[in-house]
Order: C-alpha cells, then structure tokens, then sequence
C-alpha cells in the first residue's frame, strides 16, 4: 500500500497542500485553496468510482468496463485482488485529502472545538465525485465569493463537518450553516432541524444533534495545554534513526516510528523487533505503568485519519508540514499506551474519587465504552423551614453526588492529542463543580487556537 505510486505522489501534494493552508491569510487566498484541494479530492474519488465498477463487473464474472482506470501497482489485470486493491488505495488517498479538508475546517472555525462537535454529529459523507447536488453546492461556494467576497467552506471536503452542506463566513466573523439543494423546491426538513438543532447547541440553547437527547456543549474555564513538543521531538528523530520512545508525563508511554528512519537503519526484522520491544518496554517502566499491561490502553496514529470526526486531524498537529503528511499517510505512526488504574490513581491524588471499570485485557473498544467513573460530593446546609417540616430537626447538611462516566473517545483525546495531565485534571474538576450542567458534557478547554496550526 505505502509503496503503491498513487500513495507515493499523494505524500508529495499532501505536504504542499499542508504548506499552502498554513500559509493562506485572505479570503481568495482561501478560495483558490480549497478549489486545488477540491481538485485533489475528486481525482481519487473518480478512480476509485471506475475501480468500484470494475471489482463489481469482475465479480459478476465480467470483465473490467471500457475506460476503466488502468491498474498503477504492478498486479495481474486479470485478478478481482488486483483491482480491490487499486480501489482501497484510492479510499484511503481520499481520506487523506479529506484530512487537509478537516485542517481547513478547524482553522476557518477559530480552531474552536464546540463547533466540530456539534456538526459532527452525523452520518460520515459519501465519495464526492458523481454527488447528486455537487454542481449547486460548488456554485453556492463560487456565488458567495463572487458576489460577496465572502469565504465558502464544502462541508464534504472533510469529515468533521456532517451536518448541512456549506458554511458561509461573513466578514464580521459570523458564519452560516446551509442546506443546498439543485431543486430548490426540494428541501430536507431532517437536515434543516439538524442545522437547527446544531445552532441551538451552539448557542447553549439546547442538546447536540443526534440520537443522545441529553448531550451538551460544556465550555471549560481551562486553557488548553499539551505535551505535543515531545511528538515533535519523536517524529525528527524517528525519521533520522527510525524510532523513538520516552515516557510522558501523565502515566504515559510514547513510541514513533518512521519508515525512512527504519529503512536507513537496514535492520532485520528480528533486530527491528528486539529494539523495539526493549525500548519501549523501558519507556512503560519509566512510566510506571508496565506490571500489568491487561490494563492498560492504547490510541496510535495508524490508518486513523478521517475516521473519527472528533479527532483533531494531523494536518493541523504542530509539526513540520513533511511529518504531518507521513503521519496522514501512515509514513511515520505514533502510538501512546497508559495504564487505566495507574490514571485513576492519578485522580485519587488529586483529590478526585475514581475508579477504573474497564475489565483487563480489552483493547478494542466501542465508542461507549464506559472506561472509568469520576465522583465528587458537595454538602450544603438544609433551609431551617425544609428541615423542620420533614426532618423536625435544624442544622442539618445535604449531601449530593456528582458521577461523571468516561468514554473511549475521551481517552482516546487524552492520549492522542497528549493532553497536559494537569489541565486535564483541572477539567474534570471544573466539570464535577459545575452545579448549573445538565445532562451529559461534551467539554472543551479555552485556547486551542494557541496550540493547532
């Protein structure tokens, strides 16, 4: 796959495509940038649409359609496998222009996570070349710069943004979510109450869309900090000596690896294993999480991207544009491990009752997964009138008990995106304080904008 000339020339436009965005500072800057990346995009969608009819008309006993895009990989034209193939590198090329998409998204949004939240909430998009509505969508975009000199971003360029179709940014910062649709008499009353509903929770005004009814938005008073330097670090030295480990701060072990720095190496794959083993084990052991690794869980960078939409994606990390593109095509991989009793225990300290509740020796979870639970008690004094009416007594004390339950795909941001363990600490507190949330938080910190790029 990494060696497949497609993936090959997409490394090299992944990496300008990256340098291009970071660069963009104006409104047609941002146009003109979107319109290349679209062009990216739909030439990987169309291959894949012709290689799709193909493995369809072979399995069928059929031969390849006429004008069927040639193989690239070297394989036998005349096997189903060889065509499969073409079509999965071509899948995963998308998903990596998508992430690009997903950068520009974040940065246009003020890298303000509240937003990627609430319009994800959705189905993930299809391949875009051959949509149904692609050509109005396209001139919605056109027309708000034309007329209005005013940015449009194609929410199926990415795959954080899933509900309506475009977002159209005015220049005095406000922004607009539409539905758009070549019939205009055609209109989708479930999509216009997502947008609506996503607005609303927006607005503090009520819950996320989807089918959880009593998911909310909950700002963190926490500035947003990360040990993200320490990947940085990782990924230069792994792309010159082929890996690097360190524990991090947090009950964390961190491994990188880079497929040129291991190829430059010209280890076997016995000495590649050896390595590997010994220095990642002492990483864990520095970490003081390696006596029972049953219990310990693990997030990594490999084929991930445009998978989860609440991901933050590589192209936006605080790294070298070259080792965000080898992150993006799985070029170099990162994969950060913390042992869940070791975390709770992190908790306790801090003076935050938790309990780890995952059984040993899961790896692969389930978005709802429920893998710890956090409480927190608050006492204040019962009014003198409540208690003598029911109790007969006064000076008395109620007791109340706060739980919050974390899911997978909070852990998976804790390792993932390195997250300071204080400041996450500092949130969960925040979150177990706050007396006005309702429902169940969806919490994002203060600052991000400090950190992506």
């Amino acid at each position: 796959m990494l060696t497949h000339p497609r993936h090959e020339a997409a490394q090299k436009t992944l990496a300008d495509l990256i340098i291009q965005l970071r660069a963009v500072r104006t409104v047609p800057e941002g146009y003109e940038f979107q319109q290349e990346l679209l062009v990216r995009r739909l030439e990987a969608d169309e291959a894949r649409n012709g290689y799709s009819r193909a493995v369809k008309r072979m399995r069928r006993g059929r031969g390849p359609q006429a004008g069927a895009p040639e193989p690239q990989s070297g394989g036998d034209p005349t096997l189903l496998e060889t065509w499969q193939f073409e079509h999965d590198v071509c899948e995963r090329i998308a998903r990596q222009y998508m992430c690009i998409g997903d950068a520009l998204a974040w940065r246009v949004f003020g890298f303000e996570r509240r937003y990627i939240i609430a319009l994800s909430q959705n189905a993930p998009p299809g391949v875009m070349a051959g949509k149904e509505g692609l050509g109005a969508e396209r001139e919605q975009v056109a027309r708000a710069w034309r007329e209005d000199g005013r940015f449009a971003l194609l929410h199926d360029l990415t795959n954080c943004l899933r509900i309506g179709d475009v977002t159209v940014f005015g220049n005095d910062g406000s922004h607009k979510i539409v539905e758009v649709k070549s019939d205009p008499e055609r209109r989708s009353s479930a999509q216009l109450r997502r947008i609506r509903t996503a607005e609303a929770a927006l607005q503090g005004a009520g819950p996320l869309p989807g089918e959880d009814r009593r998911a909310r938005l909950f700002d963190l008073d926490v500035p947003f900090r990360t040990h993200l330097d320490l990947l940085r670090t990782g990924t230069e030295r792994a792309a010159v000596e082929g890996l690097f480990v360190a524990r991090v701060p947090g009950d964390r072990a961190l491994f990188v690896t880079d497929i040129y720095g291991y190829t430059a190496q010209g280890w076997t794959d016995d000495e590649w294993g050896d390595r590997v083993s010994r220095k990642f084990t002492a990483a864990l052991r520095r970490a003081g999480i390696a006596e029972d690794r049953t219990r310990n869980i693990h997030a990594t960078s490999a084929d991930a991207v445009s998978r989860d939409p609440l991901r933050v994606p590589f192209a936006a990390y605080p790294l070298h544009p070259v080792a965000c593109a080898r992150l993006i095509g799985d070029l170099a991989v990162f994969y950060v491990e913390t042992s869940g009793p070791a975390l709770a225990d992190s908790l306790c300290e801090a003076g935050i009752q938790s309990r780890w509740i995952l059984p040993p020796g899961r790896w692969e979870l389930a978005a709802r997964d429920v893998l710890m639970e956090m409480s927190a008690e608050f006492s204040s004094p019962v009014p003198d009138a409540i208690a003598d009416r029911v109790f007969h007594r006064r000076d008395l004390r109620a007791v109340l008990t706060r739980t919050l339950q974390m899911y997978r795909s909070e852990m998976d941001r804790y390792l993932i995106e390195m997250l300071d363990q204080e400041t996450w600490i500092e949130g969960i507190r925040y979150l177990l304080g706050a007396y006005d949330m309702e429902g169940r938080p969806w919490p994002h910190y203060c600052g991000e904008n400090q950190v992506w790029v």
